[in-house]
């Protein structure tokens, strides 16, 4: 179908194809949709997708998704600072954040240690959460790392660096399945495994 299509329109649909879970017929789909929408949608979109690459940078303290130099729970003097909570990706913090459970801040490690993927400690904010630990001196680190062979690997090599520093270390406790995703967990399992995380 997409053979005989306008260079414009196909160079569309060849972008939407990038897109995670997007196949051929969902490309098209979309493509035929924003042809079909005003022009003042189709640049809202845009302006939209462009915002998102000048704009959004790591936040300074715990490398948060943010449009400022501290992301909004960073700047929330609500927040209860003795207990940071340490995740794989900003994702994994969205959904913890969904559950209404926490009431810490957190520490997002912008990915977890694969050394298969060629991915060490030196490329994630490991460094910086020793630094972070050192300075704000917390009552409480939660390594809320994926249930995964990686996610355990990352956990225990952040507990080994930080078991020193005399801070508490927990983790969340399986009610989370084993080899599972944060990202795709309930509240009730995030509940579960938040209550009864345990020393480690």
């Amino acid at each position: 179908m997409s053979s005989s299509l306008t260079g414009p329109l196909q160079r569309l649909i060849d972008e939407l194809k990038k897109l995670p879970g997007v196949g051929s017929r969902s490309a098209e789909r979309m493509a035929f949709h924003l042809l079909k929408s005003t022009p003042e949608e189709a640049v809202a979109l845009a302006q939209a997708i462009r915002d998102i690459k000048e704009k959004v940078k790591p936040c300074t303290r715990c490398f948060n998704l943010a449009d400022d130099d501290l992301c909004s729970i960073c700047a929330d003097e609500r927040r209860d600072r003795g207990v940071i909570v340490v995740v794989e990706q900003p994702k994994d913090l969205l959904t913890f954040e969904g559950t209404g459970l926490i009431t810490g801040v957190y520490h997002v490690l912008m990915g977890r240690i694969a050394p298969l993927e060629g991915i060490g400690p030196q490329d994630l904010t490991i460094a910086a959460l020793v630094e972070r630990v050192k300075r704000e001196t917390p009552r409480e680190v939660v390594l809320a790392t994926n249930p995964t062979l990686e996610g355990d690997a990352t956990a225990l090599h952040i507990q080994a660096l930080l078991t020193p520093l005399g801070v508490r270390i927990t983790r969340p406790a399986r009610g989370l399945a084993p080899g599972g995703q944060i990202e795709y967990a309930n509240r009730t399992m995030l509940e579960e495994a938040l209550r009864g995380r345990r020393e480690i």
